[in-house]
């Protein structure tokens, strides 16, 4: 993720899980259907989210099919990676064990995940 990236805004995100969960270009009534269940929006506030989302360079607009067809330019993963690693750095000083400390003493995880983690680190080592 560039260091330019900017942060998405919750609805701004579950925008970007329509376009990525459809692994094609899609308009925005494809889009304002998928999130007429959490959002109640017209298509104009739709279109407006659309366009921020264009120039902060996660989606393109390709009108020259008489439609506009939105594509993302960053991929989920990638959004990901940059958002964790920032959450990391600002809320915990970029320390992994701090965080798993911080959920572990709030009750926030249980020892059943600490032990599934513990798995999943030995079978990381173990590649």
């Amino acid at each position: 993720m560039k260091n330019t990236l900017k942060k998405l805004g919750e609805a701004e995100l579950e925008i970007m899980q329509v376009v990525w969960n459809s692994g094609n270009p899609v308009t925005s009534n494809y889009i304002l259907k998928e999130l007429q269940e959490r959002r109640n929006w017209q298509l104009s506030t739709l279109m407006t989210s659309l366009a921020r989302l264009v120039d902060k360079g996660f989606i393109s607009c390709d009108r020259s099919t008489g439609r506009n067809l939105y594509t993302s330019i960053i991929s989920e993963n990638e959004y990901k990676a940059g958002a964790s690693k920032h959450f990391l750095e600002k809320l915990y000083n970029n320390s992994i064990q701090n965080m798993i400390t911080a959920l572990y003493s709030n009750k926030e995880i249980k020892s059943s995940d600490i032990q599934e983690l513990r798995e999943f680190l030995d079978k990381l080592e173990d590649e």
